[in-house]
């Protein structure tokens, strides 16, 4: 039987089993796996918990051999017959669902040739389309040379401390491989990526005016900050029909969803914008900063707060490339670096932003500090270093890169789109000789991390044909 008669009967198996495949992903859906922190034997919560032992019993069920680390991530193998391990890594925790969805962010369902829910993209539906290419090809026979090792993360959206426990328990590292975590034809590279905290010591405020009892917004470090919400207080005991004509006037003028209401004695304006993924905040509006933008008009009695926001507005603002707060920086294969603001958290102590930043991958991560030290002293603010990932980058004639896009264009018929240099952070940085492969097409909307979250049943098809054969080819056959 010839190769490509093998791969048509492949394809044919994942078509036929497509109401299983779309069933199986509906109730990993159901689950609402995001990662929590959590003392015991369930070291991200019981939900995370939950959507991995399911994966993992769905992996038992098809006859694979499976490996759980301490629950803290684990992997289904299709065993081969040589020593090589080929890695299929993919997460099951997703971020947090937020608000206005027109189905149930949990709920799995299936409308109009689309399955709906938190994580049907960002990773839950690629995972699933990944192992019913692996099922697929085990029952039509296939018997690889390398094992093929299909990885379950449980904590890529936070802290990756679930992966590196993994790969510090498991027998052997796979020689390479891909994750099913971006888009399509194949990520070649990915950027740097920064989370850190600025953050300034506040003064006591002394007399009566106008106070700032707090602020908050976002969420998620990486993501654009879809809500932001401030308390404000005038303790002369004035009224607040000039801030409210000012949320009229901003609302009118500027379109912003800016809303306005008493709160006790004190009074509280709420901002919305439009989410993102915090490697993409030119595709959403951030809530943050239209609201720091609009406290910048007023006039607080604490001078401490007066200077922090006009730092924002002067150094932050709208700006999405650290052009002001001396750290922009580009290059060829990369472009721009990217900043985005993820989370605000103000009391009368202390102000902090979370921010997230993607920088190029010819950069180093202490020019990005060097340059916001430089801006951010002058304002008597300081830098709490936190998560770093370095870049990674392949060139373009790369093997394993060449592969994947010759599997991805015979599916397509796409010979144009070529292959991406990313801001996304994804697990091919966990692994060695690891790329990302899809799952988004060219031209698909992104919507992971935001609302309305879903993939098209036709397109899970056929990202699973897709990963079938790049199966097939990174694995051998056994002769």
């Amino acid at each position: 039987m010839s190769d490509m008669i093998r791969l048509e009967e492949v394809y044919k198996k994942i078509e036929d089993s497509q109401a299983e495949m779309v069933s199986s992903l509906s109730a990993l859906i159901s689950v609402p796996s995001v990662s929590v922190k959590t003392p015991g034997d369930k070291p991200f919560g019981e939900n995370v918990h939950k959507a991995y032992e399911m994966m993992m019993g769905y992996g038992q069920d098809a006859g694979f051999l499976t490996y759980n680390a301490d629950n803290y991530g684990g992997h289904i193998e299709f065993p081969g017959s040589g020593a090589g391990i080929i890695g299929i890594a993919g997460h099951l925790d997703v971020v947090p669902e937020g608000e206005g969805w027109d189905h149930e962010p949990y709920s799995g369902d299936v409308v109009d040739g689309f399955i709906w829910g938190r994580g049907t993209i960002d990773n839950k539906g690629p995972v699933v389309a990944s192992f019913y290419a692996m099922k697929a090809l085990k029952e039509c026979g296939y018997v690889p040379e390398k094992s093929i090792r299909m990885i379950l993360g449980l904590d890529e959206e936070t802290n990756w401390d679930g992966m590196r426990y993994y790969l510090s328990h498991v027998d052997r590292i796979p020689d390479c491989g891909f994750t099913p975590d971006a888009d399509f034809p194949v990520i070649r590279a990915e950027m740097g990526i920064l989370i850190f905290d600025i953050v300034k010591k506040l003064p006591a405020s002394r007399g009566k005016g106008l106070e700032l009892r707090g602020i908050k917004g976002g969420t998620v470090p990486n993501a654009v900050a879809e809500n932001a919400r401030a308390v404000i207080c005038d303790t002369t005991g004035g009224g607040y029909e000039y801030i409210k004509a000012m949320v009229n006037k901003a609302r009118e003028e500027k379109g912003w969803k800016i809303n306005c209401k008493g709160l006790g004695k004190s009074f509280e304006i709420t901002v919305k914008g439009v989410p993102a993924h915090g490697a993409m905040p030119e595709l959403g509006q951030n809530a943050i900063t239209i609201l720091m933008e609009f406290l910048g008009g007023l006039n607080f009695l604490n001078d401490g707060v007066n200077d922090f926001i006009k730092f924002y507005n002067e150094c932050i603002g709208f700006n999405l490339h650290g052009e002001k707060i001396g750290c922009y920086m580009s290059d060829e294969d990369s472009g721009q670096l990217k900043f985005n603001v993820g989370m605000i958290d103000v009391d009368k102590n202390t102000a902090d932003l979370k921010i997230n930043i993607r920088f190029p991958v010819t950069c180093a991560r202490d020019d990005v500090y060097d340059g916001i030290m430089n801006v951010i002293d002058k304002y008597g603010m300081g830098i709490v270093k936190g998560e770093y990932q370095a870049p990674i980058y392949f060139p373009e004639d790369n093997e394993l890169v060449q592969t994947l896009l010759d599997v991805y264009r015979k599916h397509t018929g796409d010979m144009e789109t070529a292959p991406i240099v990313t801001g996304g952070g994804t697990y091919a940085r966990a692994l060695p000789n690891c790329v990302a492969f899809g799952s988004l097409f060219p031209g698909d909307p992104e919507l992971e991390h935001q609302r309305n979250e879903r993939v098209e049943i036709s397109k899970l098809v056929q990202m699973s044909k897709i990963y079938a054969e790049a199966i097939y080819r990174l694995a051998g056959q056994a002769m």
